[in-house]
């Protein structure tokens, strides 16, 4: 319960962590490229470079993908966030590494 400047009580409905309704639909089932880094302290590190900003860190990688799902999450509350994963149709993904 919220108190107004009224005195009066009102009621908020809390909505279930992790379901942010309307918010969520055009992006349900999507998939999004991440980057995972596992550091020299042992904590994994993971991006997505497709999301400004979208990157988190946990000291093990499911702690880490828990992490940058709940990023994008509060990220998706962006329009110009959900724009850019509604426009996202990749055709092929690749990641490459070099020995310099």
């Amino acid at each position: 319960m919220k108190a107004m400047a009224t005195g009066r009580a009102k009621k908020t409905k809390r909505v279930p962590r992790g379901s942010r309704n309307a918010r969520h639909v055009a992006v349900d089932g999507k998939s999004l490229p991440l980057i995972v880094e596992r550091g020299d302290d042992g904590w994994y590190v993971v991006e997505c470079p497709l999301l400004q900003g979208c990157y988190t860190q946990g000291k093990t990688l499911d702690e880490a993908l828990r992490n940058i799902r709940e990023v994008i999450g509060m990220l998706l509350e962006e329009k110009t966030t959900r724009d850019i994963l509604a426009a996202y149709r990749p055709t092929e993904i690749s990641f490459h590494t070099i020995t310099l």
